[in-house]
């Protein structure tokens, strides 16, 4: 018991000191040692030794064995201890393993070591403790690989760390962030170092790192973006529109968007039609109409009778209006059962009304109102005597303005005659009227003829003189001013700073009473300005020239496109007698059961407006439009920048679309472009895309082609075929080229085309034949036949023409005044105006010739717009023979003699 109560003793032996075996007390002599601490497994981090360690009591001896040999004893390190609770002696041993120690071994076998514990008893071996040099490699040897995976779709990504003792751990970042499966179940980590995630989310998109890590180091892979994409869904379709009639036959559309949900990161966009359109019948709204009067009611006691009408004849439905008007009317009489029947009495009906309704009306109805009628008799002199001076007021300004104007003579006498100016004017000069401008550019503004001075040649005498026979010929002065110096002069003034400065693209000239005809050469465009269209007495500078489409972007919606040129005539604000004719392509199928074609018009704002519906056109309006298979022919009483836009009905609504095919001018290689453009099928267009050609060498290698685009929202695909392969190959990697449905439907791309890159296989070979394939995806196709030499090239006409005064028509002006004379009076057996219409298949617009104070002339000046170069004249006056009128043979007659 006194050992038990002793304080603990502690005894430290190195090296030999420990072979002293120590003494058990003789309770404890009986038992075998126990084991307190045992050796564990140990990592050598770098070139750090390890420590082990093993405690055993009772034991008067422990040795170290490693790897089946006993460690020296010099290396053991002995802490001899007593338990104050059991009073047995502790014995602790501890040893170091080095890195070197392990290696030499390293390959053969594990490290390991072991204690065993002796006591008077008997011996105790430890569990083996194993030693392992830790490391970690680089490279994993599988890393995550990126994804795009859509919405709500399970997401795998694969990580194997690289090889190291001890195994490394695994975990996943997004974002630099750590993913805790724990806080998120949407993430789980399978066993393997897997990443899944359940169901992607949007909040999932995000670049994702596997980590790795043991006692050595850290390692990250490279990271994987998985990139969350949401495919589009249509909505709801709204509700049909109402009907675009206001009365017959028009069209609804209703639309849907892709937002349901809207495409995100890449995801696919709706498939199919936003809008669909369906025609519809629209009900006329019926105004209402007066019944006939009823009979008048018996005279009543109050001296008045009564009838009536109802607004059922017909009744006002569907939006119409109502009757307007009295619906009761009543009547002074006289009867028996009129307390006042004998006296005067003065009938007054709603139907009558006195003359002077500004003048007070008194009515005697006795003896004693006489005075009455005396003072109602001075009130009409008075009224009498006010409205004939403001009579003589009205008549003596009107006198004093006309005495301002330019008294000009017409040529229908003596020819075109100078100009008279009153005396106060005096210092003016007469004026030579330019009737031949021949220019190619325009840039102008609006004169009135007697601000000429230091702008016009001048004559002495009359422009014209006298001919035998009462027939007259027109001479026209020339006018050719600087193109540059006329540019510079316009651009000063505010509204033509807008205007484009390409001369190839303008045209100006000076026009007066006599009209004349604009034209843009190779566009199709022109502007007939027709005989007394501009007022007698003045002179105007009038441009026309094509805007490009980049520089005015007309706003589209929906289903709307472009089918003309923007075309600008000027200066706006001028004023015209009669309709001018505006000419200019369009690229629709002339079909107005597939379209609504608005004519558009910029305002002074630089707003546009829709200012005509084609096939709705309104006599009384300023603008009328004939719709032709190419050409639009526009009737217009004000100047502007025009264009036609169409809306599509249906997908049976067409564009007309031109192919043009060009290379380059000179090849002195194997390889061989070929650039198919694809535009609208209008000569601007195709001008534009010669010019830019030119400048950079290519040439026309074959004749256009038209090819019709339907609003189908398909793709356009070209592809070239049928090549000799003995000589030429394809150099394309895709087997056709493919032109998005948008970039046509629009008509604002510029240069619009695809390039078909060849080559030929000897420098010899000139010939090339293939064809040429068209088609929209899910479409009809076709097929054009391609044939040239490629050393050869097509070249284009160039011709410009601003002509004024009778040489822009081909009809006469003396002959034009007769046909209109002849023809505007009604004739009883219908030959007059009406019939030329017919025969000249113009009926449609009958309305509209009725419409003008000289139907006959617009007839002639539409005749002017579409045959000034195609027509004949001869022609002109067999139709004129057919309907019976002499004055034909005039035309027979040469220029000289008329």
């Amino acid at each position: 018991m006194g050992f038990m109560a002793a304080s603990p003793s502690v005894v430290m032996l190195k090296g030999s000191e420990h072979t002293a075996t120590a003494t058990l007390p003789a309770a404890f002599s009986d038992l075998l040692p126990h084991f307190l601490v045992e050796p564990e497994d140990e990592y050598i981090v770098k070139n750090k030794p390890v420590t082990l360690t093993c405690r055993s009591t009772p034991a008067t001896q422990i040795y170290f064995k490693c790897n089946g040999e006993w460690v020296h004893q010099d290396d053991h390190l002995i802490e001899r201890t007593v338990d104050p609770a059991t009073a047995l002696p502790v014995m602790q041993v501890t040893i170091e393993i080095t890195r070197q120690q392990v290696e030499k071994i390293f390959g053969l076998d594990e490290y390991w070591c072991q204690c065993v514990a002796w006591s008077t008893t008997g011996t105790q071996k430890s569990q083996k403790a194993y030693i392992r040099i830790a490391y970690l490699r680089k490279n994993f040897e599988e890393e995550p690989q990126g994804k795009e995976v859509a919405l709500d779709q399970e997401v795998l990504l694969r990580c194997h760390p690289p090889e190291g003792v001890p195994q490394a751990e695994v975990e996943w970042q997004r974002n630099e962030d750590v993913i805790d499966p724990a806080s998120d179940p949407n993430f789980f980590i399978t066993a393997d170092h897997n990443l899944i995630i359940k169901k992607a989310r949007l909040a999932d998109t995000g670049n994702y790192t596997c980590v790795a890590k043991n006692i050595v180091a850290r390692r990250k892979s490279t990271s994987a973006t998985v990139l969350i994409y949401v495919n589009g869904g249509w909505s709801t379709w709204t509700t049909w529109s109402s009907c675009s009639a206001v009365c017959g036959r028009g069209w609804q559309k209703r639309s849907r968007s892709c937002t349901n949900p809207t495409p995100l990161n890449g995801g696919t966009s709706c498939e199919g039609q936003n809008i669909q359109k369906s025609a519809c019948v629209a009900t006329c709204p019926v105004d209402g109409g007066w019944s006939e009067w009823s009979k008048w009611s018996a005279c009543g006691a109050d001296c008045s009778m009564w009838r009536s009408r109802e607004c059922t004849q017909p009744s006002p439905g569907t939006g119409g209006k109502d009757c307007q008007g009295l619906d009761l009317q009543s009547l002074n009489c006289t009867s028996e059962q009129c307390p006042q029947s004998d006296k005067k009495q003065f009938v007054f009906s709603h139907d009558y009304f006195f003359p002077f309704l500004l003048c007070p009306l008194l009515v005697a109805v006795s003896g004693a109102e006489d005075v009455a009628l005396y003072v109602g008799m001075v009130a009409v002199a008075l009224c009498l005597t006010l409205l004939l001076i403001v009579v003589v007021l009205v008549y003596r300004r009107k006198k004093e303005g006309l005495d301002a104007d330019v008294a000009d003579s017409s040529i229908l006498t003596t020819g075109f005659q100078p100009m008279g100016i009153k005396p106060k004017n005096s210092h003016l000069l007469t004026i030579q009227p330019d009737l031949t401008t021949t220019t190619t550019s325009y840039q102008g503004t609006l004169r009135s003829r007697h601000d000429t001075t230091g702008k016009f040649s001048m004559t002495n005498g009359p422009l014209l003189d006298p001919l035998p026979n009462g027939s007259h010929t027109l001479h026209n002065g020339k006018l050719n001013p600087d193109p540059a110096d006329f540019v510079s002069r316009l651009s000063t003034q505010s509204y033509f700073k807008t205007l484009p400065r390409d001369v190839a693209n303008t045209s100006y000239g000076t026009f007066n009473f006599l009209g004349g005809r604009l034209t843009i050469p190779n566009t199709g465009i022109s502007l007939l300005i027709p005989p007394e269209a501009i007022p007698r007495g003045k002179i105007y500078e009038i441009y026309l020239t094509v805007q490009r489409k980049e520089d005015l972007r007309l706003p589209l919606a929906g289903c709307q496109t472009l089918l003309s040129p923007v075309v600008s005539c000027g200066p706006p604000g001028v004023v015209l007698s009669r309709p001018v004719i505006l000419s200019m392509d369009h690229c629709s199928d002339a079909c107005l059961d597939n379209w609504a074609i608005r004519l558009k018009k910029q305002n002074y704002e630089g707003a546009w407006e829709d200012v005509l519906l084609m096939g709705e056109e309104l006599v009384s309006e300023p603008y009328y439009c004939q719709l032709e298979a190419e050409t639009c022919r526009l009737f217009s009483e004000q100047l502007g920048t025009f264009a036609l836009v169409g809306e599509s009905l249906h997908m049976g609504a067409a564009k007309r679309l031109r192919l043009v095919l060009f290379s380059d001018a000179y090849c002195s290689t194997l390889e061989y472009n070929i650039r198919v453009y694809c535009m609208d099928d209008t000569q601007d267009v195709f001008k534009e895309v010669m010019q830019m050609e030119r400048q950079l060498g290519g040439r026309l290698i074959d004749e256009p082609h038209v090819l019709l685009f339907k609003d189908s929202y398909h793709n356009l695909r070209l592809s070239i075929h049928d090549m000799p392969q003995a000589h030429w190959r394809s150099k394309l990697l895709a087997g056709y080229q493919e032109i998005p449905f948008y970039h046509i439907w629009n008509g604002s791309q510029r240069y619009l085309h695809c390039t078909f890159t060849l080559e030929r296989l000897s420098l010899s070979t000139c010939e090339l034949t293939c064809q040429l394939c068209v088609w929209q995806v899910e479409g009809e196709g076709q097929s054009f036949s391609l044939d040239f030499n490629i050393a050869k090239f097509l070249l284009m006409d160039n011709n410009a023409t601003a002509l004024a005064g009778p040489s822009a028509f081909q009809i006469p002006y003396l002959i034009r005044q007769k046909i209109c004379s002849s023809l505007d009076a009604p004739c009883p057996n219908g030959a007059d105006w009406r019939m030329l219409a017919q025969r000249l298949k113009l009926e449609r617009h009958m309305s509209f010739f009725a419409s003008k104070a000289s139907p006959t002339s617009v007839i002639l000046d539409l005749w002017e717009a579409q045959h000034f170069h195609s027509g004949n004249i001869n022609q002109l006056a067999t139709v004129m023979a057919d309907i019976g009128k002499q004055e034909a043979m005039i035309f027979l007659v040469s220029d000289g003699e008329c």
